[in-house]
């Protein structure tokens, strides 16, 4: 799914009166961080067990703002750019730095990369596929398997990174862009000295937990169908010297999604750098 840049220059129109508009649709939204804000994934000690076995303690962080104005979701690149606008954002939003050390945003940005990432699911169904076709065992460990480049490979990352391979189409495309999916995939894959787990319960039950904090949903009082409220946007933003957030290095590793709930009015930023995680 490709992104869309939005940029300082994106919002302006060709005729009325460009400046008015340009103000009073930057005061849109504004935002205040929620710090007593708590999230499993910085409280559960099993969870942070596991992130530093995959090298991802210390460098994956969840942070929480509100904001004072209805949110519509054919207006996410406005949202983003707006975020990314706001003085308690700047001045609160952390990032790693270069020395690994947690810094706020602190700086004027130019433009923003916005991905829109379809969530729809409500179950963890979307990996029934995985347990039917030679990835793992009825035990749920996860089979080894051969690789010309990497020594100690197994059908998981075969999956998850080999396109030829023979069980990339078992998870269809769609499926493959859906945030839960894609949650599982960041876990799997991990940090710089990721030490793979044998079995998979761990990352699908990881995943489920931070779906689970992330994304709100509602029950049709008629039908019954529970359905997701929540608008996931993967962003990037730039600086006057170029990319600069989630980290001046891209990597599939290196991610920021901005988790939006139009009821409660939160947006959570999910954040993690590619890099080596802290081992205590």
């Amino acid at each position: 799914m490709s992104a869309t840049v939005f940029s300082r220059h994106g919002n302006r129109r060709t005729t009325g009166n460009m400046a008015e508009e340009k103000l009073s649709f930057e005061q849109a939204f504004t935002f205040n961080l929620l710090s007593t804000k708590k999230f499993t994934l910085q409280q559960d000690p099993k969870i942070s067990r596991l992130l530093m076995k995959w090298s991802m303690l210390g460098r994956i962080n969840i942070q929480a703002f509100n904001f004072d104005q209805s949110f519509q979701s054919y207006k996410s690149n406005d949202f983003a750019w707006i975020f990314f606008q706001d003085p308690c954002v700047k001045n609160n939003l952390k990032s790693l730095d270069t020395a690994g050390s947690w810094t706020p945003l602190g700086r004027d940005i130019t433009h923003v990369n916005v991905e829109v990432v379809p969530c729809t699911k409500v179950s963890v169904d979307i990996f029934n596929p995985i347990y039917s076709n030679g990835i793992v065992r009825t035990s749920g460990h996860i089979v080894r398997c051969y690789h010309e480049i990497y020594p100690d490979f197994d059908e998981l990352r075969m999956l998850l990174l080999e396109e030829d391979s023979n069980n990339y189409h078992i998870i269809s495309p769609s499926d493959r862009l859906e945030f839960l999916f894609r949650l599982f995939k960041h876990l799997v894959l991990g940090g710089e000295l990721c030490q793979c787990e044998d079995v998979i319960d761990p990352y699908i039950e990881t995943a489920k937990i931070m779906y689970k904090d992330l994304v709100s949903v509602q029950k049709d009082q008629e039908t019954k169908e529970i359905t997701v409220v929540t608008t996931i946007l993967k962003v990037s933003a730039h600086d006057h010297s170029g990319l600069c957030y989630p980290s001046a290095t891209e990597n599939e590793q290196t991610f920021a999604y901005l988790c939006i709930d139009p009821f409660k009015r939160h947006v959570y930023i999910l954040y993690h750098s590619f890099g080596i995680g802290d081992f205590k």
